[in-house]
């Protein structure tokens, strides 16, 4: 179920954004995607977050959008060098933004706006270098 959601143009729109983002940005973003979330949503991004090695990035700068569709929860989440410059309200804001779209069924405009005003965020505080920038995770959306 959680493949199908997005149309071939859909995906394209949400990879699209995220390279748009991490053009401005030593940060890198990722999207994932899953059917169910059987456990708080928190603790199954967090799991994801591990899986996908997001953890790893040099400045500690990654951050997850992990939805479950048929369970409609998702959540958003940022290691701990964007936690600690991001205002403390930061990540429910987008939360908002996003489940606007996401209550009318616009799941890609609402990760696109998502991904736009997370990327804007990891610019002003940790913009791109280009000597030593690389892209360090995929930016393809995954599916679980």
């Amino acid at each position: 179920m959680a493949e199908q959601l997005f149309s071939k143009e859909e995906k394209s729109i949400i990879e699209a954004a995220i390279q748009a983002a991490e053009r401005e940005t030593s940060g890198e973003i990722q999207v994932h995607i899953e059917s169910h979330c059987k456990i708080d949503v928190l603790d199954r991004a967090a799991e994801v977050f591990e899986m996908l090695k997001m953890h790893k990035t040099q400045n500690r700068n990654a951050v997850l959008f992990y939805l479950a569709v048929a369970d409609h929860k998702f959540a958003i989440l940022g290691d701990a060098g964007i936690n600690r410059v991001v205002p403390k309200d930061f990540w429910e804001n987008i939360k908002e933004e996003m489940t606007l779209n996401f209550r009318q069924g616009k799941y890609t405009e609402g990760l696109r706006k998502g991904i736009e005003m997370s990327g804007q965020q990891l610019q002003s505080h940790f913009p791109y270098d280009q000597k030593g920038d690389e892209n360090e995770l995929p930016d393809e959306i995954s599916f679980g």
